[in-house]
């Protein structure tokens, strides 16, 4: 049996490293952080094997892996950051800047595609109301006079449309801060 499950860990390996490789080396700029992180992967591989936890699909399973295995060693990093308090900043301070290398490119692109699709599942009304005060810096008067829409009624959709956006993200925000607030 364990030779059985050997030889699907190599063949899982010779299948997938090049494309791997590939998408680690596109999101981390040092090698050798590159090699950690499929070292890391591939252990983690075996010992799902070892643990008698064989992997169904593996290509995927792997490049899930490697994706928490970069968020795990970007937010490691970025310690300092997760303690900043996010009052009083726009959402593109409170995102890792793209030009902080790959890793904060990858962490950035894997948090505005949560976001949008977070807003996406709001109702029309919300979205609008919460992209023209929080993104737009509209301030509810404005919209109420431009919409004809009580100030109170906007309030309110924003409030339900934060309150969404707060549980819909808080996995990922758990994710990427450790769970810390």
């Amino acid at each position: 049996m364990e030779e059985s499950q050997d030889s699907r860990v190599v063949e899982a390996v010779k299948q997938e490293w090049t494309r791997l490789r590939a998408y680690v080396r596109k999101r981390v700029s040092d090698p050798s952080e590159v090699e950690d992180i499929l070292q890391d992967v591939f252990c983690e591989l075996i010992e799902a094997y070892r643990a008698m936890q064989p992997v169904r699909e593996a290509g995927r399973w792997l490049f899930r892996v490697a994706r928490n295995r970069i968020i795990d060693r970007f937010r490691k990093k970025s310690t300092e950051a997760a303690s900043i308090s996010p009052e009083g900043l726009s959402w593109e301070e409170l995102l890792p800047s793209g030009d902080d290398g790959p890793e904060a490119a990858y962490v950035r692109s894997v948090l505005l595609e949560e976001l949008e699709d977070a807003l996406a599942e709001l109702p029309p009304e919300q979205r609008e109301v919460f992209l023209a005060n929080e993104v737009e810096g509209i301030s509810f008067k404005d919209i109420a006079e431009r919409t004809g829409v009580n100030i109170n009624t906007l309030l309110a959709r924003k409030r339900y449309a934060v309150l969404h956006l707060r549980q819909r993200l808080k996995d990922i925000h758990d994710e990427f801060t450790g769970g810390q607030q």
